[in-house]
């Protein structure tokens, strides 16, 4: 029988037992304690050269494995990495982007672009059609879903760390890094919306990217950063608190959401964080549901290139 959480973190092997660390302290609330857990994450982390070269098969990284409890499938886990598209159907991560039948609004506008959504922790795959619904009927655009899929929030919440430090298989990563790396060698822009891990996993997505089109392609810096300048990425208190260059960003952060305030991009400008070169931040305050992305994020969405003008009235 599972024991305490705390006999499992004591149990786990390296680095998941830092990873488990700092899981305890997202859902018990970070304090100063919190914030230097974090501070000796992110200094330990191995690089996302290395990660992307690990995960690609080029080297090999000492490896971990959740335990057999954490990793068990459940019910939503079986949607992990798939597509979400029309009615809540899934279609299979190496379907092509234009073939998934899309969300689109209900009010019979006709699209002009497509937005891929990816969805936070804690939230269902028929969570994340209502959501994919409600971006429709507000930016008028076709939105298709890549699942990120829920085990309950301890789990959901260790996957995020393991996110934030570029270790473990995470099947949205890989379905979003190659859904952004075929559209763009294909010459298509490309526009991603991301929520609270879902940031986390647009991050390293993109990261993978990079790395892709540096190793795989043999791009010089400049001009894999010029390919991704095609991707167009729109956060919603992320959870990430870097992001790779290339891409053109608008990230919202409520000032008093906790999750982009502990391991995002805070609520101040800070020189510790990483937007994205040229990115634009836009900071409110907003008390209820402050992490709420449906009730507090998305109505203060403008049209993302009025938002790169930084116009958000």
């Amino acid at each position: 029988m599972l024991g305490p959480i705390g006999n499992i973190a004591e149990n786990l092997p390296d680095p998941l037992e830092d990873v488990s660390r700092l899981a305890g302290n997202v859902l018990g609330g970070a304090g100063s304690a919190g914030g230097a857990v974090v501070a000796e994450l992110f200094e330990d982390a191995v690089g996302l050269a290395e990660g992307y070269a690990s995960r690609a098969g080029i080297m090999t990284r000492p490896a971990f494995a959740l335990p057999e409890v954490l990793a068990s499938r459940g019910s939503d886990r079986d949607f992990d990495g798939l597509f979400v598209g029309a009615g809540g159907r899934t279609y299979a991560p190496s379907t092509p982007l234009a073939e998934v039948p899309a969300v689109v609004p209900s009010d019979g506008r006709v699209p002009t672009e497509t937005i891929v959504y990816v969805n936070g922790i804690s939230t269902t795959k028929d969570g994340q059609f209502g959501s994919l619904q409600q971006i429709a009927d507000r930016t008028g655009a076709r939105v298709v879903g890549i699942h990120n899929a829920t085990q309950g929030g301890f789990v959901d919440v260790i996957q995020s760390a393991g996110d934030t430090l570029d270790i473990g298989h995470n099947p949205a990563v890989d379905t979003l890094a190659d859904t952004v790396y075929a559209e763009i060698n294909a010459g298509r822009t490309v526009h991603l919306m991301a929520h609270s891990q879902g940031a986390l996993i647009t991050s390293r997505a993109l990261t993978d990217v990079y790395q892709r089109l540096r190793v795989e392609d043999g791009l010089s810096r400049s001009e894999a950063q010029r390919m991704l300048s095609h991707v167009e990425v729109e956060t919603f208190g992320g959870a990430a608190g870097s992001y790779p260059d290339g891409p053109q960003y608008v990230h919202y952060v409520n000032r008093r959401d906790a999750v982009p305030g502990l391991f995002g991009l805070g609520p101040f400008a800070n020189p510790l964080v990483h937007p994205g070169r040229g990115a634009v931040v836009r900071r409110f305050s907003e008390g209820h549901n402050a992490h709420g992305f449906e009730a507090t994020y998305l109505p203060r969405r403008v049209p993302f290139e009025q938002a790169r003008r930084g116009d958000f009235d």
